[in-house]
């Protein structure tokens, strides 16, 4: 028997806003974007920052929690699969996409008094992970 492993951790910032749709069997769906960073010295001593995106969906009551809790700037930590999706555009041409396909999410960073209520769980990741 083979087995296989397909498990993405990011921690990073939302780039925008969460956007909520329903599909048309109304389950919820709540796509964002999420940023990481990455310094590091090259040999010649020259710093060097580079982000990268990541395209992040979340379903169901996961999308929900998503939507009410997270805003643009906010810290947080999604774990999930990666997705590659693939389409035609309106020329006809081939696309595809990749996208963390979201299992948790955990919000990092200081609460805010605009936060609301939030689960325990992400306030004691708070203290796990002091990025």
């Amino acid at each position: 028997m083979s087995r296989s492993l397909n498990k993405v951790m990011i921690i990073g910032n939302l780039g925008r806003d969460p956007e909520m749709r329903y599909t048309k069997s109304g389950r919820p769906m709540t796509t964002f974007s999420v940023a990481t960073n990455r310094n590091w010295v090259s040999s010649d001593g020259e710093r060097h920052e580079e982000t990268q995106w990541f395209n992040v969906v979340a379903w169901g009551k996961l999308a929900e929690t998503c939507d009410k809790y997270l805003k643009k700037g906010k810290q947080v930590y999604i774990e999930g699969r990666l997705q590659i999706r693939k389409w035609d555009d309106a020329d006809g041409n081939e696309r595809e996409s990749a996208e963390i396909v979201a299992r948790e999410m955990l919000m990092l960073g200081r609460r805010s008094r605009s936060d609301g209520d939030v689960s325990q769980e992400a306030t004691e990741m708070e203290d796990e992970f002091p990025f």
